[in-house]
């Protein structure tokens, strides 16, 4: 997987750092299509709890997983800051619904903690890695968990 490639690299990487609810996330930035504003989402009949429907993204249908639904958390109430980070997950781009985009980052391999031995199967699944950045805990999402291969069809 991608994400934990990246762990194994002393190489430098560029990382977009995102709050939903009270934690932070980040994402690898060579994965990022976009970040938009929130566009309300139609939704989509027997669709995944965590998907919220799609949009139109320039005549393209871009389906919307609200982030804290998938992780488990309360789902996102949108609000104006809310924004939507379109990412490529393999050959499909999603948007992933986020309360805020807090920072871009750079950072190597070595830098990145494991997922601690503590954390459940789910979480480790989600989460590659975690890094420590001025006080905060940013965790490293692995952007292949967010639909799992079963649901990408029901998506």
């Amino acid at each position: 997987m991608m994400d934990t490639a990246i762990m194994a690299t002393n190489d430098d990487h560029e990382f977009v750092a995102f709050r939903v609810g009270s934690q932070e996330f980040c994402v690898d930035i060579m994965c990022v299509r976009e970040i938009r504003g929130w566009t309300a989402a139609t939704p989509l009949p027997h669709a995944p709890d965590f998907v919220r429907g799609v949009i139109n993204l320039r005549g393209a249908v871009l389906p919307i997983v609200d982030l804290a639904s998938r992780f488990g958390l309360p789902d996102t109430e949108p609000t104006p800051r809310s924004v939507i980070i379109v990412v490529q997950i393999n050959k499909q781009v999603v948007g992933l619904l986020v309360d805020a985009v807090s920072d871009i980052f750079t950072t190597n391999g070595a830098s990145w903690q494991a997922t601690p031995e503590i954390a459940s199967d789910v979480v480790k699944s989600m989460v590659g890695g975690i890094y420590a950045l001025e006080g905060r805990m940013i965790s490293l999402v692995i952007l292949n968990s967010i639909i799992p291969t079963a649901e990408k069809v029901a998506a």
